[in-house]
């Protein structure tokens, strides 16, 4: 073992995609990526103790084999601290410039405990409705 802290994966500590929106944008804002699609998810944790979301990375790959990788901390500018049986809800967006992706991810924290924890954020497809 190199020393690295161990991640532990919570089964408890689940992400939910609560709604998915698509909306088109202008030329002038789109920069490339004309397709916005707003997500709305929720953080939930069924564990026996607290969790605080310190980060987040995403993947998303693009149907032309492309992927964008988007790492940062907190959520939204958030550090939330999720008690147990609580959960943390947000909306955020991705930009694609192709008709199709698909998005998945994990967020990254700390629990009560002082172990490192991730959640997997389940894949969800971007898909441009067929009426564009």
């Amino acid at each position: 073992m190199n020393g690295a802290a161990a991640v532990v994966e919570l089964t408890d500590l689940r992400v939910t995609l609560d709604r998915l929106l698509y909306q088109h944008l202008p030329p002038e804002k789109c920069h490339g990526r004309p397709h916005a699609f707003i997500y709305f998810l929720s953080v939930h944790n069924d564990s026996p103790t607290a969790v605080t979301i310190r980060g987040r990375k995403w993947v998303v790959t693009h149907e032309d084999g492309t992927q964008q990788v988007v790492e940062g901390d907190g959520v939204v500018g958030q550090k939330p601290v999720i008690p147990p049986g609580g959960k943390f809800s947000y909306n955020s967006y991705h930009a694609i410039g192709t008709r199709s992706a698909v998005a998945e991810g994990a967020f990254v924290g700390v629990d009560a405990k002082g172990r490192s924890v991730l959640a997997r954020i389940p894949p969800f497809k971007l898909q441009v409705p067929t009426s564009e």
